[in-house]
């Protein structure tokens, strides 16, 4: 066979294959059966965690959704997950699910910058879902936790120049209420760890890649499309969502715990992640910077239009008003500790793009990047 050397009648591929010790291979067989719950997995980020376990073998995964939860994202492994149907504020069906779970990635989170009433109930998703799936687990005695904040729960100040794991929350002006909410999600998490929940935390970065195209980072596309002419003066932090994903494995898979990592591929200024997203749309470049004028009428006439189609608004005063800083993550501690190897924004963009213009092609229909170990 080319490639491949005999001995006798066993190909030295064989041979090495046979001697690998039986405990390995027991071993490696035990931990893809352990059962590892999911919340949050039909969402953004949660879809494509879901893809990587399966490819990585994993055969026990439990993922809670919603009744009128979207699958479109998780099509591709739907038959291979063991969904139930609760979210992370029916505490009764939690505790079913938890049963007998070794691993918890919890992804589930309501993002709003919206009015009074999206606030409450993002405060109630991200807080207190949160305190549920962190009691629920110290009752279970799982081995470990992973959860997902966001670099906004580091919090943002005037002064601050560069943002890493260590900086500490202060109140600000430029906190939005999400932020807010992820912070003190945060602390109930830290909380577990007290009381001795093994878990860590990342903060992931503006999450890029293919997924519903009106919602999230995934809408820069859509805006680009329809000839934004408009680009934020500020600048943040982006990361591709596979490399998000694969963190997330890694910090399960790791003796490390009690800690948490940023998850950012690079930090760009708006324009430019405008400018390079209408490149590859071969769309002409936003040529206009915001300036507060303008701004406040952006956010007015989006939420005027989302109200009219009944959409979450894109723009709005909070991210308006963020739109004008620039916010530096460092993320060299995951590098040092994972070395891992972030995909270049670019590449995501160039990626992105590809599937979004078939995506144009089809009614619009929600697309997601393929995924590799």
């Amino acid at each position: 066979m080319q490639g491949e050397y005999t001995l006798g009648k066993f190909s030295i591929l064989h041979f090495q294959f046979s001697i690998l010790p039986r405990s390995f291979l027991f071993k490696k067989k035990s931990v893809l059966s352990k059962k590892i719950l999911v919340t949050g997995g039909t969402g953004f980020l949660g879809s494509y965690l879901l893809r990587h376990l399966v490819q990585r073998g994993h055969n026990n995964i439990f993922a809670i959704r919603r009744k009128n939860s979207r699958m479109d994202l998780v099509k591709e492994v739907e038959n291979k997950i063991q969904w139930v149907e609760c979210d992370v504020l029916d505490v009764v069906g939690l505790e079913k699910v938890m049963e007998g779970v070794h691993q918890v990635y919890h992804c589930a989170a309501m993002v709003s910058f919206g009015g009074k009433k999206d606030r409450k109930k993002m405060h109630q998703v991200n807080v207190e879902g949160t305190a549920n799936v962190v009691n629920l687990a110290l009752e279970s005695k799982i081995e470990k936790m992973v959860y997902v904040s966001s670099i906004a729960a580091l919090g943002r100040r005037k002064k601050l120049k560069s943002i890493n794991e260590k900086t500490k929350w202060e109140r600000s002006e430029f906190n939005s209420e999400y932020a807010v909410s992820k912070y003190l999600a945060e602390q109930e998490v830290w909380r577990g760890v007290a009381e001795g929940l093994n878990v860590n935390i990342v903060n992931p970065a503006i999450i890029l890649g293919a997924g519903f195209w009106n919602e999230g980072a995934a809408a820069f596309f859509s805006k680009m499309w329809k000839g934004n002419k408009f680009y934020g003066q500020g600048g943040s932090g982006f990361v591709d969502v596979r490399d998000v994903s694969r963190l997330m494995i890694m910090m399960m898979e790791t003796e490390v715990h009690g800690e948490r990592f940023i998850a950012n591929g690079e930090n760009w200024s708006y324009r430019k992640l405008f400018e390079v997203i209408a490149d590859h749309l071969n769309k002409k470049r936003p040529t206009i910077g915001l300036t507060p004028m303008l701004g406040a009428f952006a956010w007015r006439a989006e939420w005027l239009r989302s109200r009219l189609l009944g959409r979450t608004p894109v723009v709005t005063k909070e991210t308006v008003a963020n739109s004008f800083r620039t916010w530096r993550y460092d993320n060299q501690k995951s590098i040092d500790t994972f070395h891992i190897e972030y995909t270049p924004i670019e590449q995501t963009i160039h990626e992105t793009s590809q599937l979004f213009l078939e995506s144009i092609q089809n009614g619009m229909n929600p697309l997601y990047l393929s995924v590799n170990q």
